[in-house]
C-alpha cells in the first residue's frame, strides 16, 4: 500500500516538473485578436460566467495545440460544438471550442500541431468565428477564489491571457 501511494506521489510530482511552453492556439494569432477583459466576464449566457477566452479568426484559421499535451477528447458537445480536450503538464486540461472542424489525433501531441480549425459551431452559431480556449487546473489553487460570481472556480479556471503573456513566444 506503501509503494502504490509512494508511487502516485511521484506521478503528481512529475507531471507538475514538466516544462509548460504555451503558444496561442490559433496560428499567426496575436493579442489584438481578444478582447483583454474576455476571461471572467459577466453574464454569459447559461454558463454566467465566461471562464476562457475567444480568439477571433477567420473560419478555417489553423488551431494548434498550446503546449504538449494528451489528447483526452474530440468530438461534440451541446455549447461548444466541436471540441478537443488535452491534459497538458502541471495537469491542466486545455479545452478547444467552437471548432470548424478536428484534425484527428491520438495520444501525444506537440506544442504547434494542428488540432482543427477555427469556426463557430455550438452556441457559436450566428457569430464571428473563433475559438474558446479554456486552462483548468486538475489541482485546485485555493488562494485564487475571490467573492465575484462563481469565484469558488477560479480555483480551477487559469486566465489563459496571463498564461500567453508568460510564456514562451508562439511557434
Amino acid at each position: 500500500m506503501r509503494k502504490w501511494i509512494i508511487g502516485i506521489l511521484v506521478v503528481m510530482l512529475t507531471g507538475f516538473m514538466l516544462p509548460e511552453p504555451v503558444a496561442i492556439p490559433v496560428k499567426n494569432a496575436t493579442a489584438k485578436d481578444w478582447h483583454k477583459d474576455t476571461f471572467w466576464y459577466e453574464p454569459w449566457g447559461s454558463s454566467g460566467v465566461h471562464k476562457g477566452v475567444d480568439i477571433f479568426a477567420h473560419e478555417g484559421t489553423p488551431v494548434i495545440a498550446a503546449t504538449h499535451q494528451w489528447i483526452l477528447y474530440q468530438g461534440e458537445i451541446a455549447k461548444g460544438g466541436k471540441v478537443v480536450l488535452a491534459l497538458g503538464p502541471k495537469w491542466r486540461i486545455h479545452y478547444y471550442a467552437h471548432l470548424a472542424s478536428i484534425t484527428p489525433q491520438s495520444g501525444m501531441v506537440a506544442r504547434g500541431e494542428p488540432l482543427g480549425t477555427v469556426g463557430s459551431t455550438g452556441n457559436a452559431q450566428g457569430k464571428a468565428p473563433h475559438l474558446h480556449y479554456s486552462l483548468v487546473s486538475l489541482v485546485p489553487i485555493p488562494w485564487r477564489m475571490d467573492g465575484t460570481t462563481q469565484g469558488y472556480k477560479k480555483a480551477f479556471y487559469l486566465n489563459p491571457i496571463e498564461v500567453f503573456t508568460s510564456s514562451t513566444p508562439q511557434p
